[in-house]
């Protein structure tokens, strides 16, 4: 299932350069470069002559050539130059995707091109803010992409996996609320007194017990924002003042490549020692290694499904913000073959 008609992550920005790149987006194959003027440009990786993917070709100026024959695209995907004749099919052209480079991303439109309104880009401010220390990183996933969505959205999981980084069993008991809207679903979960976890200790230097807050926002169609921290217990958190603590934001976005692969880029911000590139990186190498757990766990889970493609499965009272954004997600789905807006859409 692919919703189409919203941006999606292509890449990192640091990704795309002078070089050709090829990414699958959608079962679709794009390739990625920059004008000479930095633009990023996104068009269907392949020559309109005989397939050959343009990715392998090279740039002159901002003029992709094929690598085969020497047809010549450029940003627009109509080819304007065939070696050997003067005359250019008028069907010698290939698809150019809406492209935007925001939030040290660049994102990509793989619907109707008439619908890509940049306003409507998923706000991750927090990864070029300079008031917010942070970094982003990229994963190959052999898994669906809702697999990684579930897996953000229910925390429970962290008491279990992430033990050594960013979880502990005082997780399991944390209260949680979920709220849904038509186009988002959020999940707060708070722990009272109790001890943090070990990437809090080593980013907060917490030496007492705290009251550690996971507000997790879901939005349409794959985008899941944590707004995370802890301060001592006692200091009234709870009641909005994050005084003497830590704060973070981690940052998701999933791309579908296939239905069983995903382009998962991810990002950490930090409100605290904003200027301090170690600390950034700590707590970056913090999170890639809670992430990388991760990947084994909804890797493991795509190769079962795949094996048991029709075995049962059961709900508990943890997937609650699952079960929400799936909904939202299965009448974003029918309303966008159906062909009608809907107010995620907006």
């Amino acid at each position: 299932m692919f919703l189409k008609n919203y941006w999606y992550v292509a890449a990192i920005d640091n990704e795309v350069s002078r070089k050709p790149m090829r990414r699958t987006i959608m079962n679709e194959p794009v390739v990625l470069y920059r004008t000479e003027d930095g633009t990023p440009v996104a068009l269907e990786d392949r020559c309109a002559h005989r397939h050959l993917p343009l990715s392998m070709g090279k740039l002159k100026g901002d003029i992709l050539e094929c690598l085969y024959h020497g047809l010549c695209f450029d940003k627009t995907g109509a080819c304007v130059k065939v070696p050997g004749q003067d005359t250019i099919p008028p069907s010698a052209r290939v698809r150019a995707y809406p492209v935007v480079e925001r939030y040290r991303w660049v994102w990509i439109w793989m619907g109707e091109p008439a619908l890509a309104d940049p306003a409507k880009i998923t706000d991750f401010h927090w990864l070029s803010d300079p008031g917010w220390g942070a970094a982003t990183r990229y994963l190959h996933a052999k898994a669906n992409w809702q697999l990684i969505v579930d897996n953000l959205l229910d925390l429970t999981h962290l008491a279990f996996v992430h033990t050594t980084t960013i979880g502990n069993a005082a997780l399991v008991n944390a209260k949680v609320k979920v709220d849904r809207t038509p186009s988002d679903v959020t999940v707060t979960r708070w722990t009272i007194d109790a001890p943090a976890p070990p990437t809090f200790v080593k980013a907060g230097g917490f030496t007492t017990n705290v009251d550690r807050w996971q507000i997790i926002n879901f939005r349409p169609p794959s985008f899941v924002r944590l707004d995370v921290g802890a301060t001592p217990t006692g200091t009234g958190a709870p009641e909005g003042r994050r005084v003497g603590g830590i704060g973070m934001r981690n940052l998701n976005a999933m791309t579908p490549e296939t239905e069983t692969t995903t382009h998962y880029f991810y990002g950490q911000a930090h409100d605290f020692d904003v200027k301090n590139a170690q600390t950034t990186e700590m707590i970056m190498n913090q999170i890639t290694t809670a992430f990388l757990e991760d990947q084994a766990i909804f890797e493991a889970q795509q190769a079962n499904m795949l094996q048991m493609p029709n075995a049962p499965q059961i709900d508990i009272n943890a997937d609650n913000g699952v079960i929400q954004a799936r909904r939202i997600l299965d009448r974003l789905f029918q309303d966008e073959q159906g062909g009608r807006r809907t107010v995620a859409a907006e």
